[in-house]
């Protein structure tokens, strides 16, 4: 009779065997092609406790198990204002998942709050990531990793182009201009929302949503207000029913820059104009 393998070992398995093509395959692509870790490297795995992170968490541990480049993780939950539903949906997560995490409190809810009024998204965003690197370098890592995957890549450069006026992607690997020796990288780059969701529904998973004060989503809860970025996946879905390789194609195109059929570009804050080599 076979052995039955307890909860966290099953979805570990999952990920290499059912899912091996759609995510720890695009994943190990991701950390080889952009390179993303190297020897030595401690790196804080940033948790939210939404699907994309704590799919993250496990890419990260397997990788560690199978890697030949040796390095270290902390698993690093910020609670910015949880209520109790929420912070123990992520403790149990965790917990089943077999993911020792280490929680630190901020108030940035309550801050982004008062000061942003009715859009508090963006700088809640920015105080967040703040707030991860400072306890990411306290505890002596050169990385933080996010979860932010293919379909955020490609839906940010869309927006960028519908609702900013701009051609602009998402970086891989940044290093960070306010903490010296940080990096944040992105391994779930080439991997798709939609492969994560088919994961977590795989292995029955339920994760928190946004949670913020500002819209108090929980799991399976609605978001009914107007939102860029759920405008812009709802009209790629629709595109993908006619043309199922337009998120590659989206994704490919900013690989596949031709600058020189562009009227104008910026370059480290400097603008350039085809005009700049016309009479040459």
């Amino acid at each position: 009779m076979p052995k039955i393998l307890e909860k966290y070992k099953q979805i570990e398995r999952s990920i290499i065997t059912t899912y091996r093509k759609t995510l720890w395959s695009p994943f190990v692509l991701a950390v080889k092609k952009y390179n993303l870790i190297q020897a030595g490297d401690k790196i804080a795995v940033c948790i939210s406790g939404g699907k994309d992170s704590m799919l993250l968490a496990k890419l990260m541990q397997e990788l560690q198990r199978h890697s030949e480049v040796p390095f270290e993780l902390t698993f690093l939950v910020m609670d910015p204002g949880y209520n109790a539903e929420n912070r123990k949906r992520i403790e149990e997560n965790a917990a089943l998942l077999q993911v020792p995490i280490t929680v630190f409190n901020s108030a940035i809810f309550e801050t982004a709050d008062a000061i942003a009024g009715d859009n508090p998204c963006y700088l809640c965003a920015r105080m967040r990531r703040g707030h991860l690197y400072a306890k990411a370098q306290e505890l002596g890592c050169n990385k933080i990793a996010l979860g932010h995957h293919k379909s955020d890549v490609i839906e940010t450069t869309v927006m960028a182009m519908l609702y900013g006026g701009q051609i602009q992607g998402m970086l891989p690997r940044i290093k960070s201009t306010n903490f010296a020796g940080m990096e944040l990288i992105r391994p779930l780059y080439c991997v798709l929302e939609e492969d994560i969701l088919r994961w977590k529904e795989y292995n029955g998973l339920e994760f928190i949503a946004c949670a913020c004060q500002f819209t108090q989503k929980t799991v399976g809860g609605d978001d009914d207000t107007f939102s860029a970025r759920k405008r812009v996946k709802e009209w790629i879905a629709q595109l993908k029913k006619e043309n199922p390789n337009v998120e590659n194609n989206i994704f490919q195109s900013i690989h596949n820059v031709q600058l020189d059929t562009l009227a104008e570009y910026k370059k480290d804050g400097k603008k350039f104009s085809f005009l700049d080599k016309f009479g040459e």
